[in-house]
């Protein structure tokens, strides 16, 4: 019998780390109050304190992703105009 994973919102995540962090009651205890493995929360918490408040946030890593790709692209195609123009150049001055 296969279980469904759980996804967990950037919210509940952060809520969760941050009363990690606060060292107000035990890693197991905060586990054990929302249906969580132990380990889970731990590696939350120590998201939190190493990168802050936006290490939970998927939405900023994707459009970081994405914009170093087409920065890629772009140059890419610079490249090949630069080429395209150079070669167009040499073969203009012949008709000169």
């Amino acid at each position: 019998m296969t279980r469904k994973r759980r996804s967990y919102t950037d919210q509940f995540k952060f809520k969760i780390a941050l009363e990690a962090a606060k060292g107000l009651k035990t890693i197991n205890e905060i586990a054990s109050e929302h249906n969580l493995h132990p380990n889970q929360v731990s590696t939350w918490k120590k998201k939190l304190l190493e990168e802050g408040v936006t290490v939970f946030g998927s939405h900023t890593a994707r459009q970081q992703r994405e914009q170093a790709a087409t920065e890629a692209e772009l140059y890419e195609q610079i490249g090949r105009l630069k080429m395209e123009l150079e070669w167009l150049k040499k073969k203009a001055t012949r008709f000169d």
